[in-house]
């Protein structure tokens, strides 16, 4: 069976410099076995599939190489941007996408002939981290005075369960080498988890976090270039843990450079009764086609 595989990159205007992921529009021709098999062979860190929705304008499924998702930020930026550029959108400026989180807001907007596209994401969550912070840093190839200590790891979630760990320096990033396959035996409370470091120090003088993004080995994957969801739950940190006064956060987060790429998100986070509003925006923009052929029975 022969899929037409869209490539995207989300959180760039330039080819290259973005987080690839798969877009497949006619999703609803494919099992969940399918998706899984297109998805492990793209490759990509996700593929997202496209579906009708009887609760929203679009449903859509999330692929790692390994597993499904329930919400991935840089997959949803490609597949919205795919669609509102070939026209299968209205006019609309909002418009409502159904996931395995629930169904969540997306709006756009142009500026200089830009397509922006912002996403709410789920209410954000925070689990403490009571593992071994000296194995937890060889993991990443550090040292475990590279941690800053002053801040808590816990793991968080928008919809994806990552661990955040603070890092003192930026300089600690151009060091580091994931052994992925040892996450899971020191992510005891959380196994399947990925981990995302990051720090208050940029490259970029406008963006005010860097981070990078560790793949669980489950996902089949290594490192994701320029993440949404963990973006989003980097906010909700900096409201919960390093300025907890506040009600409102916006930065720019960069993310990619040590391994050639330059994404930017933008976050922006509100307090309210129910917890917290976290949104994130970005772009995304068309590399090519691709065809996978997966066998059917």
């Amino acid at each position: 069976m022969n899929v037409t595989v869209y490539h995207y990159e989300a959180f760039s205007t330039q080819p290259g410099k973005g987080n690839p992921a798969g877009v497949v529009l006619n999703g609803e021709a494919y099992t969940d076995q399918d998706m899984q098999a297109v998805a492990h062979q793209v490759g990509f860190n996700e593929t997202v599939f496209v579906l009708p929705s009887e609760r929203a304008d679009v449903r859509l499924k999330y692929f790692t190489p390994g597993h499904e998702i329930n919400l991935c930020g840089h997959a949803t930026m490609a597949a919205l941007y795919a669609l509102k550029t070939r026209g299968f959108l209205s006019d609309s400026n909002e418009i409502l996408i159904e996931t395995n989180v629930g169904v969540l807001p997306i709006a756009f907007e142009i500026v200089d002939g830009v397509i922006y596209i912002t996403m709410q994401q789920d209410q954000p969550k925070f689990l403490p981290f009571h593992g071994d912070t000296k194995a937890l840093a060889v993991s990443m190839g550090l040292r475990e005075e590279d941690l800053d200590e002053t801040l808590p790891i816990v793991y968080g979630s928008t919809g994806t369960w990552t661990l955040l760990i603070p890092i003192k320096q930026l300089d600690a990033f151009k060091q580091m080498k994931p052994r992925n396959e040892q996450f899971p035996d020191i992510l005891t409370e959380n196994p399947r988890s990925s981990i995302h470091p990051f720090c208050l120090e940029t490259y970029d003088p406008e963006a005010f976090m860097h981070a990078r993004h560790f793949s669980s080995p489950y996902s089949g994957t290594v490192e994701d270039p320029v993440t949404g969801t963990a973006s989003g739950v980097m906010g909700a940190y900096y409201l919960t843990y390093i300025n907890p006064n506040a009600n409102h956060f916006r930065c720019i987060i960069e993310q990619g450079q040590e391994i050639g790429k330059d994404g930017r998100v933008s976050v922006k986070i509100d307090k309210n009764r129910q917890g917290m509003t976290v949104t994130i925006t970005g772009t995304a923009n068309f590399v090519k086609p691709m065809e996978v052929v997966i066998p059917h029975d």
